[in-house]
């Protein structure tokens, strides 16, 4: 019942703000995830002030925003989804609805998505969870997402601010470099592996498993914690694969990722795919895999 109420408010507040909150706070654009922002900042420069509004540390499948950032959120020129995630399909119907004339772009378009249902056919039929919508979200752990990211807030900002797209070109231009450069790295860690199986808690890394042919283990088990005979089953098969590590994500519990580690003898090897810094989270992620060789 207080998640209704919360719920409530927000909307009359999104009402109250939707019409008259861009006036005087400059050019804000929102993202969901900081990985948004990286991409947006460099390509964006100075120009926009992009507002992420699930903060880090906070899961974007689950987070109820504050007032306070719907509020800044009603400021915004323009929102950059990226696309399937928990916050917007709970959330992005009613921010559009109570912001009419802010644009929407939605980063996932042209992007081969993911399909659950592709998933849990997996040959050892160990499936990586579920979302809202059955389509994984996680599409900016990839270069080909990171591309294809880059790309669409490219042509957001195009279609934002034609006068400037000169510098918008330049600015692509030089995140495609970084993002190639982060290829070619990913794939001098990843490309020598016999082992090519990891664990991780939430099936973040989906997109990531597809590119460079690897096998992603989840602990969790339709979006809830693993009953004590599906964490025999992952203790099983990770022994069948010889995996050599577990990742675990400040978002979630660790107490399970701990169990199977030492069951299996698996390294504990903390990430953030929700990082920042996408470009050094990703070989930070392909550095710790090669580790265990």
């Amino acid at each position: 019942m207080l998640k209704i109420k919360s719920a409530t408010v927000l909307i009359v507040l999104l009402s109250l703000f939707g019409c008259n909150g861009k006036q005087g706070d400059g050019r804000i654009i929102s993202v969901t995830i900081e990985p948004q922002r990286y991409f947006a900042e460099r390509i964006g420069g100075d120009r926009f002030t992009v507002h992420t509004v699930v903060p880090a540390g906070q899961s974007p499948e689950t987070y109820d925003p504050t007032p306070q950032q719907m509020i800044r959120v009603s400021k915004s020129l323009a929102y950059l989804r990226i696309g399937y995630i928990g916050f917007e399909q709970a959330w992005m119907q009613s921010i559009q609805e109570n912001n009419p004339e802010m644009k929407v772009f939605d980063l996932s378009e042209g992007i081969e998505l993911i399909l659950e249902t592709d998933e849990e056919d997996e040959p050892d039929g160990h499936h990586h969870g579920h979302h809202p919508g059955g389509i994984d979200p996680h599409i900016w752990n990839s270069v080909h997402g990171a591309k294809t990211i880059a790309l669409n807030t490219l042509n957001a900002f195009l279609a934002l601010d034609e006068e400037h797209t000169d510098d918008y070109l330049r600015n692509y231009a030089r995140l495609m470099e970084e993002i190639n450069e982060t290829g070619a790295g990913l794939s001098e860690c990843i490309s020598p592996l016999s082992n090519r199986t990891f664990i991780i808690y939430h099936p973040a890394l989906t997109y990531f498993a597809r590119e460079f042919n690897l096998t992603q283990l989840c602990i969790e088990m339709e979006g809830k914690e693993p009953s004590p005979a599906q964490l025999k089953k992952l203790v099983e098969t990770a022994r069948e694969h010889q995996t050599k590590v577990v990742f675990i994500q400040q978002e979630f519990d660790r107490k399970n990722a701990e169990l199977i580690a030492k069951e299996t003898g698996c390294r504990l090897v903390a990430i953030n795919p929700l990082s920042y810094d996408w470009s050094k989270e990703m070989i930070h992620i392909a550095k710790s895999l090669a580790g265990g060789e």
